[in-house]
């Protein structure tokens, strides 16, 4: 058991890794596909349910992506506070180790960050942050998948420098869908 020397109380943080809603299946570029029509649907839901869940977002990481960047501007207008959002091309397509790189540069000051990016990074960087520890709940329906607009909310106290493999704990995960 090693212990990391913390000067200041550890603060509780709340990390929400989402995955895109659905996006059409282009012919072109894929950093430029657009989402579907129920893609915006299940998008504004997500933003709904984060509200009724009383998670405010500080600060938004996103990948540089259509699809991602439209996801992001459907939570808004559903009501979802909006954080600072920065769109970072080192989360589009990427492993959940360069995620995680991006999001230990977090804002020490924000203490709910979302990570809006694509599979397989945002689910993989969701279980090796977790490691199973958090609501079983939550890994059960984790384990049936990480659809498009599944969302991962996952506690963490510390630093976001000093964010690692299983430091966090999953405390809901939840895919959002419109009825339609």
């Amino acid at each position: 058991m090693h212990h990391r020397r913390v000067t200041r109380a550890a603060r509780d943080r709340t990390l929400v890794l989402l995955r895109h809603a659905k996006a059409e299946q282009g012919t072109g570029p894929d950093h430029e596909r657009d989402l579907t029509a129920r893609g915006r649907r299940d998008a504004a839901e997500a933003g709904r349910w984060l509200c009724g869940q009383g998670v405010g977002i500080d600060e938004v990481l996103c990948s540089t992506s259509e699809r991602t960047r439209q996801t992001c501007e459907a939570l808004w207008q559903a009501g979802c506070s909006e954080g600072e959002v920065h769109h970072d091309r080192r989360i589009y397509n990427a492993s959940p180790e360069a995620i995680l790189e991006v999001v230990r540069e977090a804002d020490d000051d924000a203490d709910v960050v979302m990570v809006v990016g694509h599979a397989p990074g945002i689910p993989g960087l969701t279980s090796m942050l977790a490691e199973g520890a958090g609501s079983d709940a939550g890994h059960r329906a984790l384990a049936e998948g990480f659809p498009t607009c599944g969302l991962a909310v996952l506690h963490y106290a510390g630093p976001w420098a000093d964010l690692t493999y299983g430091d966090a704990r999953l405390q809901r995960f939840h895919v959002a869908r419109a009825d339609a």
